[in-house]
Order: C-alpha cells, then sequence, then structure tokens
C-alpha cells in the first residue's frame, strides 16, 4: 500500500439497506492492495477476484480473505471482468477495480439506487484525491473518449470509470464481446442502443497500491484509446426487443 493512499481514512462500510450483489474484482498482481480492499466489500456479498495471471500470490490470498477465486488465463481487462459476471448467480453485479483506487463500500449506494428504479447502469465519476491519482495522460484520454462516446451515443457521461452496477440480467442480454480494454466502454454503448438509462455518480478516486497496467504509461494508455476507438467504430444494433417495460429509450443524458 503506498504511503499517499494509506493516510486517506475511510468512512465505515455500511450496514444493510441495499439488496446482496455481487462484486467483480479483475486482479493482476494485486496483492498488496487485496486485504484493503476486500474490507470494504459490503457485508453479506459476495466478491468475485478474477484472478489474470497473478505471480505475487493474488489467488491464494484473496481465498484466505474470504473471496471467490475465478481464474481467467486469456489476458484482457474485459476478459477478466466478463469471467467474473458469468461467474455471479446475484441478481445485481457490481465492477470495481482491484488496486486499491476506489472504495467498494461505495457500492451499497449504486445498488440501491439501481434496484429503486432510478437508473439502470451507475457508474462512478472519479474524482481524484491525492496528488498522483489520475495521470494527466489518462485523465486526457478519458476525457476524449467521453466527447467520442456523447456523439455516439449521446449521453452526458464525464467518465467512463471502472466503478459501476446494474442488474445481471440486463448485461448479459447485452451480448458484450470485447476482451480488451475496450470492456466497459462496449457495456456503455451496448446498454444505450439497448434503451437502458444510464447515469453516473461522483466517487473519490486515490492513488492506487502499484503500478498501473494500463494508464501508467502513455502506451497503455493509447491501446486503451485504441481498442476504445474500435468500440465506437460499432455500428448501433437494436437491443430493445423483447426487454420488458424496464427498458426506455430516454437514458438518462
Amino acid at each position: 500500500m503506498t504511503e499517499s493512499s494509506a493516510s486517506l481514512p475511510l468512512p465505515p462500510v455500511p450496514d444493510g439497506g441495499s439488496p446482496r450483489a455481487d462484486i467483480v474484482l479483475p486482479c493482476l498482481d494485486e496483492a498488496a492492495a487485496l486485504p484493503r480492499v476486500l474490507d470494504r466489500v459490503p457485508a453479506g456479498w459476495r466478491a468475485i477476484v478474477v484472478d489474470n495471471g497473478s505471480t505475487d500470490g493474488s489467488a491464494d490470498l484473496a481465498r484466505s480473505l474470504g473471496a471467490t477465486v475465478v481464474t481467467e488465463e486469456r489476458r484482457g481487462f474485459g476478459a477478466a471482468c466478463h469471467a467474473g459476471l458469468l461467474a455471479s448467480d446475484a441478481e445485481f453485479v457490481c465492477f470495481c477495480d482491484c488496486d486499491g483506487s476506489l472504495d467498494p463500500a461505495l457500492l451499497a449506494g449504486f445498488v440501491r439506487r439501481v434496484a429503486d428504479g432510478e437508473c439502470d447502469l451507475l457508474l462512478g465519476r472519479r474524482r481524484p484525491e491525492g496528488r498522483g491519482a489520475w495521470p494527466a495522460h489518462a485523465r486526457a484520454g478519458n476525457a476524449a473518449l467521453a466527447r467520442m462516446l456523447r456523439r455516439r451515443t449521446g449521453l452526458r457521461l464525464h467518465d467512463l470509470g471502472p466503478l459501476r452496477a446494474a442488474r445481471r440480467a440486463d448485461l448479459l442480454a447485452l451480448d458484450l464481446t470485447d476482451r480488451r480494454s475496450g470492456y466497459p466502454l462496449q457495456m456503455v454503448v451496448r446498454a444505450s442502443d439497448a434503451g437502458l438509462r444510464v447515469a453516473e455518480s461522483d466517487v473519490p478516486y486515490r492513488p492506487r497500491t502499484g503500478k498501473s497496467k494500463v494508464t501508467g504509461t502513455w502506451r497503455g494508455t493509447w491501446q486503451a484509446v485504441r481498442d476504445m476507438r474500435e468500440v465506437l467504430r460499432e455500428p448501433p444494433v437494436d437491443r430493445t426487443a423483447g426487454r420488458g417495460t424496464r427498458a426506455r429509450s430516454g437514458a438518462l443524458r
């Protein structure tokens, strides 16, 4: 754990009041952050740690801390996230990075808002706290993608952050296919195409533990942007047929 992230106090994990959910935690060499991250998972929820090729004992550590561990041999953020989604059996599924930069406890409120019908897919809009929490090049790439997303879907989102919550059935119906860095964006694009209501909520974003595998370098950031551009080039697909009464064509925009 970095000194900067350790010095930032966190509020208590909220108790009941929200439905049970599974939280998917894609993991690649995150042993240093895992204890703190898993300690912040809301009570009664299942943490699904998807090991994506760790060599630092992350999988064994996660098991020892009570998490369900899924092994995904295909490398890629999307591959890990989707493996966790398929392993889930809860009505609601959440996603969170496993590096300590985001607080899983906040997802209890996210699920409550989805369950109450406020929206169908809720994303965390990252608000950096602490020096080095969000490198300038990563922030610039994210802003550019948000603008492209708006042109493609009309959604007025500011961030494509990894902290998010939705109903499992809705996510499976999107038939997500990207297995690299484009997975989070494809989820949003296809949710919009399907008539799901997409919203965002501010969340604190703290310096991560360890080095980022994606946004820690210009090369990694560019690869992520390239993956996401491919997603934005996908033609719109009508996924609203047979969705029932909850789907609406007017997403929160």
